[in-house]
């Protein structure tokens, strides 16, 4: 008997499992390094390299052979909360990292320290250390390995085979070399702590909690157990404080200086050849600074500002340099997020710049978007801009030594892993992923009055003339992207239309990929740009495809789709008349620092913000099925959310569905909640439809 697709999807995390990823170029491109479990449903990652010259692939680190606990893994806690700030779904090698000629990695397993040389047939080897290992990184000359255990950083010396603490905790809620909840969970910057090039000293961050306030987070199901204690930082309340320092491996420190009073976010920190930089934001984010650190005295000079009146984004990859010294970096002008080298934009308007991937001597690789549906790869350099994925797709590389590595998503394909070294000769680097069986019957087009990015998805062997309920599925909110030229992008929803649906899905304004002002339309309102937008598409959609049914209509989503499903019932239920949200943001007051003050500013200096976006205000008036979806163990939207708006409903006697999961956090990773989920999901909407 053939698994359903649900269970498929759940078994498989998606599809992403046996898909290679993390790829590291040595610096002669010679040699990849990456990511890869042995199985489409093997959960646990190993660690592989791929001889270019030869086309061998070697397998460094199977954690089956090196771990008993491989796939029940005993993690400490830092390393739980880390893998749910990354969405990180898989076990084993999940992460690495390698000294500058990538001779050598160091990862962990359960907390357990390994390092491994890639010379062929050695076996990686367990350093002894008192356990709860955190991100271990070798310095660039691979003779040190530093991580992060007990709070504490420590450098292991891999000839003499000691260990040296470099910095420990000296007061309560302080650790060395993690980063804080909002750097992680907002900002993409995993790390707090970066090697000096010469691998003689670090760059440290000491992150102080300690102001931040603790929330409780129960296990319900199991009363005996004490409840969790998390420092979250809610709009309008501290922040951690994090600073600075330079620790030598002889024992000396020395304290970076910066205004930290007016720009307390440490963003970013780079330090290479070419010297040691951060990059600092102040908490209201209209601003964006990049310092230069001199090592010796700890003193800042500022290299770039940018401001601007909403706020600034931090764009991954940037900044760095070229290998001629030109500085790097981005800035928002002409309606578009261009490249800037040495000071001048290097990149058209028609071109959004998504990221920066890799610099290869004065050439640099970089995501950009012409259709905000494609993410390609695109270089400059000596000879100019040049695009290198044409074709519609949505791409990731990286660039060293001449070979550059394409992964590859499209409508027509499942995805693709290529090297190209330099003369033109191209591998593929084998996917294990298992196949979803199921193909996309997705259109993509552009909707209603703001020309918005749209896919729509009827049931296979649909027969025109034929009416059917609509299902909206968006995401709708800022960062994230749901129509993209990617098969794997639409795979859920056409699940969903082959159990009876016209499914449209909608990029509104506040999503990435039409430029800066396009995103910050939601600025000071987080509801009505967005579910505006979701009204006028889907009105378009059915002047196009009469077979939808507008008398039918329910919308579902997660996170902030979940937000904006709700939304839907309760302000237009003249469009919708169904909704399922699964961990929704409620009261925007809930939720965290840095994401929400850039959108609405501080609760207590404009309240309005948060009254328009807030959905409690709004309980009376629900006259339409709704079902709230939550993670109990949720650290991220907290469990308080739906439970609030449960109970103002409640107040004002609104009958509605509340599906509490019990130990789940944002991810529901859990294979048979995946599975169900979907399909209590469907069988909600088609009783709410009448489908």
């Amino acid at each position: 008997m053939t698994d359903s697709f649900p269970r498929r999807q759940a078994r498989t995390r998606r599809f992403t499992l046996g898909a290679p990823r993390g790829v590291t170029i040595s610096p002669e491109g010679e040699r990849v390094v990456f990511l890869r479990s042995r199985g489409g449903t093997d959960p646990v990652t190993c660690l592989w390299t791929l001889d270019l010259a030869s086309g061998e692939e070697r397998l460094v680190a199977d954690p089956h052979e090196l771990d008993g606990s491989a796939d029940a893994e005993d993690l400490p806690p830092e390393e739980r909360a880390r893998r749910e700030r990354s969405r990180e779904q898989a076990g084993g090698v999940v992460a690495y990292a390698t000294d500058r000629p990538v001779t050598m990695a160091a990862f962990t397993l359960s907390g357990q320290l390994y390092v491994t040389d890639f010379a062929a047939g050695l076996t990686p080897r367990l350093v002894e250390t008192p356990g709860g290992v955190i991100d271990p990184r070798p310095d660039p000359r691979g003779r040190r390995v530093a991580y992060v255990s007990g709070g504490a950083l420590h450098v292991h010396d891999i000839t003499a085979r000691t260990t040296t603490t470099i910095a420990e905790p000296d007061a309560p809620h302080v650790t060395y070399g993690l980063a804080d909840f909002v750097a992680a969970e907002e900002m993409g910057r995993m790390r707090g702590y970066w090697w000096a090039p010469d691998g003689e000293s670090l760059l440290v961050a000491r992150v102080d909690d300690g102001p931040v306030r603790r929330w409780h987070i129960a296990d319900p199901a199991n009363p005996d157990r004490t409840p969790a204690v998390v420092a979250y930082p809610a709009a309008g309340t501290p922040n951690a404080r994090v600073t600075l320092e330079i620790l030598a491996l002889d024992g000396t420190s020395t304290p970076v200086r910066w205004d930290a009073a007016r720009d307390e976010y440490v963003a970013e920190a780079v330090w290479n050849e070419r010297g040691l930089m951060v990059v600092v934001q102040p908490r209201d984010q209209k601003a964006l600074r990049t310092l230069r650190v001199d090592v010796a005295t700890g003193a800042t000079t500022l290299v770039t500002e940018q401001t601007d009146p909403v706020w600034v984004d931090i764009v991954p990859g940037v900044p760095t340099h070229t290998a001629a010294g030109a500085l790097v970096t981005t800035v928002d002008a002409d309606g578009a997020r261009r490249l800037v080298v040495d000071g001048e934009p290097v990149t058209p308007p028609s071109l959004q710049v998504r990221d920066v991937a890799d610099v290869e001597g004065d050439v640099v690789l970089f995501r950009a978007s012409t259709d905000p549906t494609s993410i390609g790869l695109w270089t400059w350099g000596p000879d100019g801009l040049s695009e290198v994925t044409p074709e519609p797709g949505v791409h990731g590389g990286r660039l060293a030594g001449g070979t550059l590595v394409v992964t590859r998503q499209d409508l027509d394909t499942d995805g693709t892993t290529t090297t190209v070294r330099r003369g033109g000769s191209e591998r593929t680097i084998p996917s294990f992923a298992d196949l979803p069986g199921l193909t996309p019957r997705v259109t993509l087009l552009t909707a209603g009055k703001r020309e918005l990015s749209t896919a729509v998805l009827f049931p296979s062997g649909h027969e025109p003339g034929t009416k059917l309920p609509v299902l909206l599925d968006p995401y709708g909110g800022p960062h994230a992207q749901r129509v993209l030229a990617a098969r794997a992008a639409h795979l859920t929803s056409q699940w969903f239309a082959d159990q009876g649906f016209a499914v449209v899905v909608v990029d509104g304004r506040g999503t990435p990929g039409r430029g800066p002002e396009f995103e910050r339309a939601v600025h000071g309102d987080l509801a009505g740009p967005v579910l505006e937008d979701q009204v006028d598409a889907l009105h378009a959609v059915a002047e196009q495809y009469p077979d939808l049914d507008l008398s039918r209509v329910g919308i579902r989503g997660w996170s902030f789709g979940g937000y904006l499903a709700a939304l839907a019932v309760l302000r237009r239920p003249d469009v919708f008349h169904a909704a399922v949200a699964g961990a929704p943001v409620t009261d925007w007051a809930l939720y965290d620092t840095h994401y929400t003050e850039r959108y609405l500013g501080r609760p207590d200096e404009d309240p309005d913000a948060y009254a328009r976006s807030s959905l409690i205000p709004d309980a009376a008036t629900l006259t339409r099925p709704l079902l709230l979806v939550h993670g109990l163990a949720d650290d991220n939207v907290v469990a308080a959310h739906t439970l609030r708006l449960s109970s103002a409903l409640l107040a004002a006697g609104r009958p509605h569905n509340v599906l509490p999961l019990s130990g789940v956090t944002h991810m529901t990773p859990q294979e048979v909640v995946a599975e169900n989920l979907l399909l209590l999901q469907v069988q909600f909407l088609k009783d709410a439809l009448r489908a």
